[in-house]
């Protein structure tokens, strides 16, 4: 499984409209693809409520996680991103 950990981009953190993006990115995906922060069990990167149950503020870091590693890069750069606007 290719991982790649990286910082929270979005001013909100992982929370509801940059949640709703990465969701709806990795479901298109059609492969699994899992966020996690230290100490914390993987969640779904296609489940908003479950994105927003990491609890991953500004500037936290969050590892992302796929057989695919295509998805795996897609999924971390929207995580980096200032998804905010």
């Amino acid at each position: 499984m290719s991982a790649r950990t990286v910082t929270v981009g979005s001013t909100v953190g992982l929370h509801a409209r940059p949640a709703s993006l990465i969701a709806r990115a990795a479901g298109e995906l059609g492969t699994e693809v899992l966020l996690s922060v230290e100490g914390e069990d993987p969640v779904d990167a296609s489940s908003v409520m479950m994105i927003m149950t990491l609890g991953a503020e500004h500037g936290a870091q969050v590892t992302v996680e796929s057989e695919d590693e295509a998805a795996m890069n897609r999924i971390a750069d929207l995580v980096a991103a200032n998804l905010d606007a």
